[in-house]
């Protein structure tokens, strides 16, 4: 089979909920009908074509899963997509909020030649303004642990490294508090009564955002 616009959408949304799992584990076929926005038999169809072509291992009534093959081709369209989103914000100045429906569309019509050529002028990166990995040209991505801002230590030096929600308006909101990668914070207090996290930036100023919006946002110790 070969990777059509549809085959690509489906594994590498397979890839992110992989990505997401904490253990390894199927991808249940209702999660993944309702992240592509289609009804379960359509996503059972064409599970069942992917299954025959070597693509994913389909366990039927339990989910799937990518293989080695399939997870190769899922990881070079997350490649293309994260070298279009860093390319459109740092390239052409878009916002980094606006660039994902955008690279949604060039991921599947990019040539692996300009894709090669963005990734070179841009030096090689490492991840995209999101802070999320992008794979180099054999597909392999660098898998680095980091934590929330509901699990890393109070009153430590921190550096916010990514942002896991790539909704246009959750970006703005990161963006007007000035969490964006890259930014050195100090988480002060954390109450899960008041649903409020308190940060400090280096600079002194505070902002305090909800429990929901602080499991989205990882950081490592400030070096």
């Amino acid at each position: 089979m070969l990777p059509s616009q549809t085959v690509e959408n489906y594994l590498k949304t397979i890839h992110l909920a992989q990505a997401a799992q904490t253990s390894p584990s199927l991808v249940p076929m209702g999660q993944l009908a309702a992240a592509l926005g289609v009804v379960p038999g359509t996503a059972t169809t064409m599970m069942k074509a992917l299954a025959e072509s070597g693509l994913v291992h389909y366990e039927p009534y339990m989910g799937v899963r990518l293989t080695e093959a399939g997870q190769k081709l899922a990881s070079l369209v997350l490649r293309r997509h994260r070298l279009i989103e860093l390319f459109l914000v740092k390239v052409l100045g878009m916002s980094w909020a606006e660039v994902h429906d955008e690279a949604e569309q060039l991921e599947h019509a990019v040539s692996e030649r300009l894709i090669e050529r963005i990734d070179e002028m841009l030096g090689r990166p490492e991840v995209d303004p999101h802070g999320d990995p992008i794979p180099n040209a054999e597909g392999t991505i660098l898998h680095e642990e980091h934590e929330d801002l509901l699990s890393a230590p109070l009153d430590t030096g921190l550096v916010i490294t990514r942002v896991l929600d790539q909704d246009a308006g959750f970006l703005r909101f990161i963006e007007q508090r000035d969490l964006m990668p890259g930014s050195s914070i100090v988480i002060e207090t954390r109450d899960a009564a008041a649903d409020a996290v308190r940060l400090r930036s280096d600079d002194g100023r505070h902002t305090t955002i909800g429990t929901r919006a602080a499991s989205k946002v990882l950081v490592r110790a400030k070096s």
